[in-house]
């Protein structure tokens, strides 16, 4: 089962961070369609939190298509429009991206230097892409 995490330090309201973990787990395979969601009240138990604001983050979520609730079923994950990485990939990336990492803060970068740079690399690689 699919388990929520919050982070209190991010500055990222808990609402969101929900919805995010969502989009990512969908992305990276590990929520497949027709997956179940904990329920709301499993969520509020396990992290603590108002159940307005997981709510609120289930209702973000379907407007954007992500999950469908169904009363007194759940809230399940929706077929996605784009392609699921494959585990292999995702292994393949995730190992070339910690050994960047890994050379970013030997080099004495900080957490916001590295966040900077992969930032700005980002989005000149995306704007080559799209030219």
């Amino acid at each position: 089962m699919f388990v929520f995490r919050l982070d209190t330090h991010s500055g990222v309201p808990p609402y969101l961070q929900l919805v995010q973990q969502v989009r990512q787990a969908v992305l990276l395979g590990f929520l497949q369609p027709g997956d179940r969601l904990p329920l709301i009240r499993e969520v509020v138990e396990n992290l603590a939190i108002n159940p307005n604001t997981v709510a609120k983050a289930y209702r973000q979520m379907e407007q954007e298509n992500l999950v469908t609730g169904r009363p007194g079923q759940g809230t399940f994950v929706n077929e996605q429009q784009s392609a699921v990485m494959s585990a292999s990939t995702y292994t393949s990336l995730r190992r070339g991206l910690a050994t960047w990492l890994r050379r970013a803060y030997a080099a004495g970068l900080d957490e916001q230097a590295v966040n900077a740079l992969f930032t700005t690399v980002h989005q000149q690689t995306r704007n080559e892409e799209v030219a």
